[in-house]
Order: structure tokens, then C-alpha cells, then sequence
């Protein structure tokens, strides 16, 4: 999947969303405070700590959110009905992507120090498990979101790629049955 962040006239950002069954994408951003656009804060860190269940491994997977509007290519069939089993399998993970992001975005924007105090912090909330990232990974991931900051600043613009291996799959329909009907 192919993203290109851009400054929208507004102001703001403008992500558009190649993905790999041809449907194009556009994802406002509602950042215009900002020198780093959020959802580039999101699509570094969830790529950067291999995050398949967050915005952007969802989207990669069929996710659509409500905010979002397909410019070109055609969706599936069945494509709001699995985007909303996606969305919804996934929705503890959205919210951990959600604060992660939300600390790499803080530490590139208002140079924070506390990072990794913070995202410990944040991961808490949702679990009681070891935190899952060395403070290694996270650094590294401020770095390249720091580094992209630099980039869209200069240009108005940051090409990312997202991994097909960060791609989030859709949950089996529940109930459903398989197979060939019986013939009588």
C-alpha cells in the first residue's frame, strides 16, 4: 500500500491511500495546529513497531473509517460489511495506536523527553502484559517520524509505504456456513 501525505489547501493534511486491490482512498487529516501531521505520526509508528491492527493495517486490510472517501478503483461487493468486522476486531488495537501514536507524535512535535515513560504509560491502560517494544524501537521510531517531519516540511509532502505484512485480516464471518449444500 502506497500513502502520500500532503498539505491540503486547508491547511491541513491530505493522506491518499493506494492499496493493493486498487481502491484509492483519501483521509483528511484535521491537523492544521500541527508542524507534523498526525496520521503520519500514526502510519511511522504502527509500521515502525509492527502494528497490523491499527489505522493503517486496517485500512490496508479493507477498513474504511467514516471520515474516509473512495476516489477511484472498486470496492468489493460485501466492502462496508467487512470493513465493519474489521473495525470492530480490531478496535482495542486502534486505541492502543491511537496513544502510541499520539507519544511518537508529542516527542517529534513538542520535543518531549518523557517517550518512554509515556508510551509505558499508555500501553498500561490497555494491558497488563510486559510492554511489548524495546526503548530501542522506540526512539528509532521518533527518529524516522522526526526525519519525515523534516521531509514534509520542506515539500509539503512524505511518500510512505506500508508493508503487505502489516496487513490486518478480516475476521471469518461468525456463523457462517462453508462448504456445498447437500444434494438431495
Amino acid at each position: 500500500m502506497l500513502i502520500t501525505f500532503a498539505r491540503a489547501l486547508s491547511g491541513s493534511t491530505l493522506a491518499t491511500i493506494r492499496r493493493g486491490d486498487g481502491v484509492v482512498l483519501e483521509l483528511p487529516g484535521y491537523d492544521r495546529k500541527f508542524r507534523v501531521p498526525h496520521d503520519l505520526a500514526h502510519a511511522v509508528t504502527e509500521r515502525e513497531l509492527g502494528m497490523t491492527g491499527g489505522v493503517f493495517g486496517s485500512i490496508a486490510g479493507g477498513g474504511v473509517f467514516d471520515n474516509m472517501r473512495v476516489v477511484s478503483g472498486h470496492p468489493r461487493h460485501d466492502a462496508a460489511e467487512r470493513s465493519k468486522r474489521l473495525l470492530a476486531a480490531n478496535k482495542v488495537s486502534l486505541g492502543i495506536a491511537e496513544l502510541l501514536a499520539g507519544v511518537v507524535h508529542d516527542a517529534v512535535e513538542h520535543e518531549e523527553k518523557s517517550t518512554l515513560e509515556r508510551a509505558r504509560r499508555s500501553w498500561g491502560m490497555f494491558s497488563t502484559d510486559p510492554f511489548p517494544w524495546t526503548d530501542q524501537q522506540i526512539e528509532a521510531t521518533v527518529a524516522v517520524l522526526a526525519e519525515l517531519a523534516v521531509e514534509y516540511q520542506a515539500t509539503g509532502k512524505v511518500v510512505f509505504t506500508w508493508p503487505d505484512r502489516l496487513t490486518s485480516q478480516v475476521p471469518a464471518l461468525s456463523g457462517a456456513k462453508r462448504g456445498r449444500r447437500g444434494r438431495i
